[in-house]
Parts: C-alpha cells; sequence; structure tokens
C-alpha cells in the first residue's frame, strides 16, 4: 500500500496535508507526507472557550448516556482498526503489528470506560449524628487537556479521552508536532461518533490542537483547563507542573522511564530471553516503559547474555509496514545521534558494546534505523542512570537480591521493573516494599506491555500520574462530601454545644 493510499484509507484528504507551515515527515524513508497549518495562541484560547461551554452541557449528561458516546467511539475504531494502525506505524516508526496493537489498547479502554460509566460510585458514610446522613460523590470536573507524544500517537489520548468523557470532561487535544496525522485521523473519526450521537453531544466536545510548545503553554494557562495530562519528557512535565500549580490546576505526568529486569539464578532463561528482546528493541527501544537495563545474576550471566547477543544480531531491520520486520526506525536523525554518543560515553565508562550504529544506510539514507546494542557494563554507570529514546540494553551483574533491588531503584526514574525467577520468597520480596519502587512491577514478564486494566503509571521522575484503568477515574473527577439532616434536631458534630 503506497503512502498516499494509507493517508486516504485514514480519512485524511489532500487539503487535509497541505498548505501549512508544520513539515510532516515519514520516519520509514524520511520522506515527506505532509504541511500541516497551524494553530495560534489566539485559536487555542478560542477553543478552550468553545471547550468549556461544552462541558456546561456534557456534564448534565447522564452518565450511562456518555458512556453511550464512548461505546460507539470504540465501535468505530475496531471498523478502522487496520487503517489507523497503518498510519501509527507511517507516522512513527513502529512495526505494523504494534501500529495495530496501539489501536486495540484504544479499543480496549473505549470497553473498559463504557462499564464505567454506570460505575462511578461513592461511598455512604456512618454519621455520628442522630438523624444524619453521609456520603460521598463524584461530578464532572471540567475541560481535560491532554499532551501526547510521538511513540505512542494515540493510545495515551484515549486512555485519558476516554476517561474524561465518560466522567462529563471535553477534551482538547495537543498532539507531538512529529506525529499530528493520527490526532487528525482520530478527530475525524469523533466526528463522525457525534453525529451518529445526536444533540446530546455538543460541538467542541474532542478538539486537536496542531502546533508547538506555545499551545501547550495556552493549556496550561488558560483558568478553564481544570486538568492537563501530559505525556513526554521530564523537563516538559516539570515545565506543565510548574505552570499548572501557579493557578492549583490538576496535572496527571507520565514522564521518563528508565526500566530494569532482574534475571535470578531460578529464572526460566528461555522466557527469560524472550522478554529481553521484545521488551529491549520493541518500538525501537523508543517506549517509556523499554527495557533499559538488565541486571542478571553472575551464576546465569554466561548462559544468558552470549545467547542474547546472537538474538541481537539476527534481528530483522527494516521497512515497518512489512511483514517480518521486527526493528522499524528512530523517529529521526537526532534520536539516532543521541544513541551514538550514548554508546560512546557508554565505552568511555568501561562498557563493551555488541551492535549499535546507523543500519539500512544504503538503502534508506534520509532515515535513522539503528542496529539494536547491548552494552555489557562493569557497574551501573553515570549514562545507566539517563534514559536515552533508543534500542541500548545495559547488562551487569549482580550477586544478591538486594543488591539487584538496590541497582533497580538507584535511578531518578520509577515507571517500570521486572523479575524473573521461579522462587517464591525472591518474587515476593520483589513486590514488597522493600522491594522495587516503581509504578508498575512485573514477574515473569518484561516491563512493556501493560494492559488497560490496571492503573497506568510511575513514581519518582515518571510524575507519580495514573492514566487507564483501575480508580484512575477519579483524577477526570471533583469529589464531593454530602452531609444530610433529616431530622428536626440540630446536633453539632463532635458533641459541640451551642446554644443561642
Amino acid at each position: 500500500m503506497s503512502y498516499k493510499d494509507i493517508l486516504s484509507a485514514a480519512g485524511l484528504s489532500a487539503s487535509d496535508l497541505s498548505g501549512g507551515t508544520l513539515t510532516v515527515q515519514t520516519p520509514v524513508d524520511g520522506s515527506e507526507i505532509a504541511q500541516l497549518a497551524v494553530h495560534d495562541v489566539s485559536t487555542a484560547n478560542a477553543m478552550i472557550e468553545k471547550s468549556h461551554a461544552a462541558f456546561l452541557v456534557w456534564r448534565s449528561v447522564p452518565a450511562p448516556r456518555r458512556g453511550e458516546f464512548v461505546r460507539l467511539l470504540g465501535e468505530e475504531l475496531r471498523r478502522q482498526k487496520q487503517a489507523l494502525g497503518a498510519l501509527v506505524t507511517l507516522e512513527c516508526g513502529k512495526i505494523l503489528q504494534e501500529g495495530l496493537g496501539e489501536v486495540q489498547e484504544m479499543i480496549d479502554i473505549c470497553d473498559f470506560a463504557v462499564g464505567l460509566s454506570r460505575q462511578l460510585y461513592g461511598l455512604t458514610i456512618a454519621s455520628e449524628r442522630p438523624g444524619h446522613s453521609m456520603r460521598e460523590t463524584w461530578h464532572p470536573m471540567g475541560v481535560c487537556g491532554v499532551i501526547t507524544a510521538f511513540n505512542f500517537p494515540v493510545a495515551p489520548w484515549c486512555w485519558n479521552a476516554a476517561l474524561a468523557l465518560v466522567c462529563g470532561d471535553p477534551v482538547i487535544w495537543k498532539p507531538s508536532e512529529k506525529t499530528p496525522l493520527t490526532a487528525l485521523a482520530v478527530q475525524k473519526i469523533c466526528e463522525s461518533v457525534r453525529a451518529e450521537f445526536g444533540e446530546d453531544a455538543p460541538e467542541g466536545l474532542t478538539q486537536v490542537l496542531i502546533g508547538e510548545r506555545d499551545l501547550g503553554e495556552a493549556l496550561t494557562a488558560h483558568k478553564n483547563v481544570a486538568l492537563i495530562s501530559a505525556t513526554g519528557s521530564v523537563p516538559m512535565g516539570r515545565a506543565v507542573a510548574a505552570d499548572m500549580s501557579k493557578r492549583l490546576g490538576r496535572t496527571i505526568l507520565e514522564l521518563g522511564g528508565n526500566n530494569a529486569m532482574i534475571v535470578a539464578p531460578s529464572a526460566d532463561l528461555e522466557m527469560a530471553l524472550r522478554a529481553i528482546v521484545f521488551s529491549a528493541v520493541g518500538t525501537a527501544g523508543q517506549r517509556c516503559t523499554t527495557l533499559r537495563r538488565l541486571i542478571v545474576h553472575e551464576d546465569v550471566y554466561d548462559a544468558l547474555v552470549p545467547r542474547l547477543v546472537t538474538a541481537y544480531r539476527g534481528l530483522p531491520i527494516g521497512d515497518p509496514l512489512e511483514d517480518g520486520t521486527l526493528v522499524g526506525p528512530l523517529i529521526d536523525a537526532q534520536a539516532l545521534a543521541a544513541m551514538d554518543a550514548a554508546l560512546e560515553t557508554a565505552r568511555g565508562e568501561g562498557g563493551t558494546v555488541h551492535g549499535g550504529g546507523q543500519a539500512l544506510r544504503a538503502t534508506h539514507a534520509n532515515a535513522a534505523y539503528a542496529h539494536p546494542a547491548i552494552v555489557e557494563m562493569p557497574e551501573q554507570s553515570e549514562i545507566m542512570h539517563h534514559e536515552t529514546f533508543a534500542p541500548i540494553l545495559y547488562v551487569v551483574r549482580y550477586r544478591e537480591l538486594d543488591e539487584a533491588i538496590a541497582l533497580q531503584n538507584a535511578v531518578p526514574q520509577g515507571l517500570s521493573s521486572c523479575i524473573f525467577s521461579t522462587d517464591i520468597r525472591e518474587t515476593e520480596y520483589f513486590l514488597s516494599a522493600a522491594g522495587s519502587d516503581c509504578g508498575i512491577a512485573n514477574v515473569n514478564i518484561g516491563p512493556s506491555g501493560a494492559e488497560i486494566g490496571g492503573a497506568f503509571g510511575g513514581e519518582k521522575d515518571t510524575g507519580g500520574g495514573r492514566e487507564s484503568g483501575s480508580d484512575a477515574w477519579k483524577a477526570y473527577m471533583r469529589r464531593q462530601a454530602n452531609t444530610v439532616n433529616y431530622s428536626r434536631e440540630l446536633p453539632l458534630a463532635q458533641g459541640i454545644r451551642f446554644d443561642i
């Protein structure tokens, strides 16, 4: 299928893709695929006002009815999964299987949110005063701004939007300027769903802002944006948090990851090998949950690491739209340069590098394909404390489990972690308060590939935010405590007497 066919199948016309100043290039071969018109700050402010007007209507629509909107969205995503998945691959470079998987995440969270629309439960609370009842309720909060990163251009939007919409909140989406086309395609889907849903869905319920940092700053500055959910770098998250704190706005931050796997002496090495390769090279190492540090017990190091190096040498690197490819391109030349610089630093810190360097130079000179790299390190050095968004896997040895956990937890980031072990004492200790300090801790699976049923997010420099499943919905609503006096008396709490 040609690039033009992929764009057309996703509902993007020639007029959508031309006439602007924002150049969109596909990482598949570096070619230009669009010139988009961008929004300015005044347009962003007008969109926010429109979204706030939509909130005043949408908050009063019953939650199960709001869930019907999300059900229709999920059904339309099912119908367009192949087309949208191919567009994800074209725009961000992940292999087609992963592009389709990302759209499936959108479908899954829609299914979750439809059920949630009938389960926005509060509490009933015992009152100490006779003739009184207490309860806790949840209400829509306001406009939700969503800022997404290039590596997952659609799924994190849906993690937020599906929940926000059933919770009564309109959504304004500011996608990465590197991957705006998928956002435009999804917005077209939302518009068709709104037309099918009927007049209960106000205009401005979902909107997309195309542009750069100034538009994100417009969202954080506006008093009518109640919540910003931002995915991206730690510096970006700190800037969002600082701006929102000035007006006491809420944030959900999904920032850097520097994820580790501990391979214990009792580990099933066949399972571990498969998990390591997928977790470390999937999305060409450009996941926030990518495996970046491998902490291997000295007793199994020599049985595992040479096999891992051999497996890396056989990985098929190529066009992510073609069957059989497992490693697609990095997003751009800057990412490849950052990978090269990190490997050079690792060598200077005593590392032995297997792999690395530009791939497919002869056939894809304008794209940033890279050979995934394994770096055997004598210790966890400074470079291992930094997240390089590329397929670099650092490997170190350990002797005792406490040592391995300390190594894992010693970095600033705290997103995802895992252990491969068949010793229940080790695995339970890893999951205990004395174990992993990450928001996600897995046993006998890798750190990537989280399901939507659990709340997604991490601690420390990862930002502390939670999206997707479990009770993450509460971040999109305001909590209200209610006390009702149904008696003919007015007793005061805490036994206070105030007679007049």
